[in-house]
């Protein structure tokens, strides 16, 4: 990151200076100004879709304290593999809901402070450079989105909120370590500097790892899944005026993992700054742009003579974008929402491929291109009395452009020189929902919906090998399309809550890894994937104990013709049809938890084709807090506590591992204010 970009961010908290006059004899007091470092309040027309609010108090009761475990509470959440992210390659780290899945490309838009996370390239989630502690609140709404950024949300989205000064103390450090010797290290800082506030934080995770492959299947080469990332993050907010906020983040990461074989290592890595001026005022805006600039390597190591086959040693990627949306003013019964976004996202990959015999280079290949959507969307809704009826237009100009594939011989003479044909079009994506109040304690609920997603860089032009099975990409691909309705209701009374939904997804042309002959398979759009079910959510309060509960339902199904017919009506890959998370938590005094967490998911299919089963898996994780004083605690933490045998992968026998039993003692200190 250059040092200039560096010192205007350290700097931006020094333009933070007081706005409070002293009153003078015959003037008025100016008006108090209020930094709250995030953007414009959500809208009221979230109330009409299924969501859900996970607090930041939620992650005490985690008990490995990750992003991806939090969401995990949701049922209905899901990674493309059963793996967190110490032990699974990056890419695997997309994350859909709903059961839309079939590939490890992210179905739901995810933000952080109102900026995309995911990788430009892949389309996965960097879940290790997002420590839940940095977060306020994370609103997780299913079903097609439409707002900023809505191209994409074809599973939902994932709208992160970070912490700030006043929901964190002025300093906080914590140090834990496991069973196994591995470590977390983070720490916080969040001073108020005049009018505006900054947030420095870091995190280091590192370890030797599990073994990820049975005692059966293990060989000379066989390694523990090790890892070593650390990240960090710089927020600053300054007031310009009392109804204007400027607001800036800084995010640097960096990550490395091993994976089942000696040498077989991955790295991702990124820098990601965005700015945001946010207007309070009569006429509201929210205004932001940011950057992202990531980078991915990732070595194949083959599973019978444990050389290296492939090397991805370079996939150089880039994020650009921003947004603009207005919200005029409108009475109490109304709330309008116009605005526009721009996402660009360019990349390329750089390989070579080896020998697995003789380990000599066979060829040496690049691929890439680039896309972009640009998007105009406005959102009304109106109360009538009892009833709120919402309505959302999205118009979204898309674009695929530049793509290539170049393949070349060990000696340079290129043997393979493709350019692919550039794509347009517009897409068209509306919105529509009914709230009704039956009383201050039952609500209900309904909508309809439409969106799209285009296909990532990664699914257009980057085979990948999970060996012995190679996954080609394939640059003709069509962009998703979803067509989906719910229903449901909300019944909050005494200290318990309830959520029920029933919903009926399709997305049409949807991209899975079809199978097309022995160990190949290739990225293709095959008619659909139809997913309905029914979405539990509960929550009780009984003095110092709390409770809560998710569950998820779903019947998800491929339609399939012509080269795809052979999946027509099977379950796509890695979606399980049941998934259950309860957590029970018990706060005996100030600072105290005893809190136990159990998961259930049901069982899924390894592939397309229904041949290799993940069986169910049931884990049990529980947390301890222990108060020494008022600014220090002891944390005990037990991930798998039963010993549950998760398995992650099974490609014809051949098997991968979860998170076995592992606890952890920390340290947390704080100092407050």
């Amino acid at each position: 990151m250059p040092r200039r970009t560096l010192l205007t961010l350290a700097l931006l908290p020094l333009a933070a200076t007081p706005a409070l006059a002293q009153d003078t004899a015959g003037e008025a007091p100016e008006r108090e100004i209020v930094v709250r470092g995030a953007g414009l309040d959500p809208s009221q027309m979230a109330e009409a879709y299924s969501t859900v609010v996970i607090h930041q108090d939620r992650g005490a009761a985690s008990a490995s304290g990750r992003l991806e475990d939090v969401l995990s509470q949701i049922a209905g959440f899901q990674q493309f593999r059963r793996s967190d992210s110490r032990s699974s390659n990056p890419t695997a780290q997309g994350v859909t809901l709903r059961g839309l899945g079939g590939n490890a490309t992210s179905r739901s838009l995810v933000l952080l402070d109102g900026v995309p996370v995911t990788d430009p390239f892949f389309g996965h989630v960097p879940f290790s450079a997002l420590p839940f502690e940095r977060l306020r609140l994370i609103t997780v709404a299913r079903g097609g989105g439409s707002g900023p950024f809505g191209a994409g949300a074809v599973a939902g989205t994932i709208d992160m909120t970070s912490a700030n000064p006043a929901n964190l103390p002025f300093a906080e450090g914590s140090l834990a370590s496991n069973d196994r010797g591995e470590s977390e290290l983070s720490a916080t800082i969040a001073p108020k500097l005049g009018q505006g506030f900054a947030v420095v934080s870091a995190r280091w995770d590192r370890g030797q790892g599990f073994w990820t492959t049975p005692v059966a299947q293990r060989v000379p080469a066989s390694v523990r899944a090790r890892f070593d990332s650390w990240s960090t993050s710089l927020r600053a907010a300054v007031p310009v005026t009392p109804d204007l906020e400027l607001q800036a983040k800084l995010l640097l990461f960096e990550d490395h993992r091993t994976l089942r074989f000696a040498g077989a290592d991955s790295m991702q890595r990124g820098q990601d700054l965005s700015v945001r001026l946010v207007g309070r005022g009569e006429w509201q805006f929210d205004a932001l742009g940011y950057v992202q600039s990531r980078n991915f390597s990732n070595l194949v190591i083959s599973s019978t003579s444990f050389r290296k086959t492939l090397d991805q040693r370079n996939t150089p990627s880039s994020g650009i974008g921003g947004k603009l949306e207005l919200r005029p003013p409108v009475d109490a019964d109304h709330s309008l929402r116009l605005g526009i976004d721009y996402r660009s996202a360019s990349g390329e990959l750089q390989e070579v491929a080896y020998s697995g015999v003789t380990g000599a280079v066979t060829a040496r290949r690049r691929a890439g291109g680039i896309n972009a959507d640009l998007g105009f969307f406005a959102e009304h809704d109106r109360k009538f009395g009892q009833l709120r009826l919402t309505g959302s237009v999205r118009l979204d100009r898309w674009s695929v452009s530049s793509g290539r594939f170049t393949e070349s011989s060990a000696a340079g003479a290129i043997t393979t020189d493709t350019r692919y044909a550039d794509r347009s079009g517009w897409d068209l994506s509306l919105r529509g929902g009914a709230l009704l109040d039956l009383g201050p304690e039952l609500t209900l609920r309904g909508s309809v919906y439409n969106g799209l997603r285009q296909p990532t860089l990664n699914e257009l032009y980057r085979p990948f090998v999970v060996f012995p099975v190679t996954t080609r990409a394939n640059a003709a691909l069509d962009n998703e399309a979803l067509f989906g309705f719910e229903a449901g209701l909300d019944l909050k009374r005494d200290g318990f809550e309830l959520q029920f939904t029933a919903f009926d997804n399709t997305i049409n042309h949807a991209i899975a890894n079809v199978t097309i002959g022995p160990n190949l398979r290739e990225r293709r759009n095959v008619d659909a994937v139809h997913s309905r079910g029914i979405e539990l959510v509960a929550k009780a309060r009984l003095g110092p104990i709390d409770w809560d509960g998710s569950l998820s339902l779903v019947d998800a199904e491929l339609r399939g013709s012509g080269v795809s017919a052979a999946l027509n009506g099977k379950r796509p890959a890695q979606v399980p049809v049941f998934a259950l998370s309860t957590t029970l938590a018990w706060r005996p005094g100030e600072g105290w938890l005893i809190s136990a967490t159990l998961r259930h998911s049901s069982s899924q299919f390894e592939d397309d084709l229904e041949t290799d089963r993940l069986p169910a898996q049931t884990t049990l994780d529980g947390v301890v807090t222990v108060p020494l004083s008022s600014r220090a605690s002891l944390i005990f933490r037990a991930e798998n506590l039963t010993g549950e045998t998760i398995i992650t992968r099974n490609q014809a026998g051949s098997i991968d591992l979860g998170s076995p039993r592992t606890v952890w003692a920390g340290l947390r200190v704080s100092i407050g204010r």
